[in-house]
């Protein structure tokens, strides 16, 4: 079996770093861009490319190259396999017309949350939120509720591990400060994060548990401090939240997924 120095395992990495820089601010990229992105050689990544247009990955017309819905493929067995998206849709459908806001589901992926599902209501960030866009767990709502839910052993070696990045004066940087704020989350169910990933941004979660009891995922709304202030999210938002959570959970369990 191969190592990950291996030539054949080094050429899937590349190859999967040149289909990551594709994203919504950036759909069509030079040769140029990408591999500037990537830290390729031009020629390395023209080989990735070209490659990615003959398996019909990505088009090109010659300058500029995107990519094509058949890329959806890569992903399409975790998303089947994971079945959650397709149970919560209809619950944060339902949550969104409620509230009137964005809501996500999320899993936790190494130190990072990635969006599974999410029913958009309006734009509220500078960054655009799809399916499978990705935040570091610490400084997000959905993020902190399922650290709050790791075993210890597997929170400690997150702790030990993550790298801070302050997104603004608010975000927690620290390990003692965010282990702190996770017990207060563990014990009070739900989390809220104001302001800790972009200005004017605030986001409340809730975890989502399978039959056993542990935490699989997490459910959010989003909103912009101009629109509602904490004391309405604390009153309006967090009962719909918390029921929607509880509303998957009880779905998960039903279809013996976890």
């Amino acid at each position: 079996m191969g190592t990950p120095d291996t030539p054949n395992v080094q050429s899937l990495v590349r190859g999967l770093a040149v289909i990551r820089t594709f994203n919504a601010d950036r759909p069509r990229q030079t040769l140029a861009q990408v591999a500037d992105a990537t830290g390729l050689a031009r020629a390395t990544a023209r080989r990735f490319l070209h490659t990615l247009v003959t398996i019909g990955y990505a088009g090109t017309d010659g300058t500029d190259f995107w990519l094509t819905p058949r890329v959806l493929e890569l992903g399409y067995s975790y998303m089947s396999g994971l079945g959650l998206p397709a149970i919560a849709q209809p619950r944060l459908e339902e949550l969104s017309r409620h509230i009137g806001e964005s809501s996500s589901l999320s899993v936790l992926d190494g130190e990072d949350v990635v969006y599974v599902n999410r029913v958009p209501v309006r734009r509220i960030m500078t960054v655009s939120i799809t399916i499978g866009t990705r935040f570091p767990a610490y400084a997000t709502s959905m993020g902190r509720v399922i650290l709050a839910g790791l075993p210890p052993e597997e929170l400690e070696a997150y702790l030990g591990s993550v790298e801070f990045q302050a997104f603004t004066p608010s975000t927690l940087v620290d390990a003692p400060s965010l282990r702190a704020e996770l017990d207060r989350i563990r014990e009070q169910g739900f989390a809220i994060v104001d302001q800790e990933l972009e200005p004017g941004l605030r986001s409340l979660a809730a975890p989502v548990h399978s039959p056993a009891g542990t935490v699989v995922a997490a459910v959010n709304v989003s909103t912009q401090t101009v629109v509602h202030d904490l004391e309405e999210l604390h009153d309006r938002f967090l009962p719909a939240l918390i029921d929607t959570a509880e509303l998957i959970s009880a779905d998960l369990a039903a279809t013996e997924l976890f």
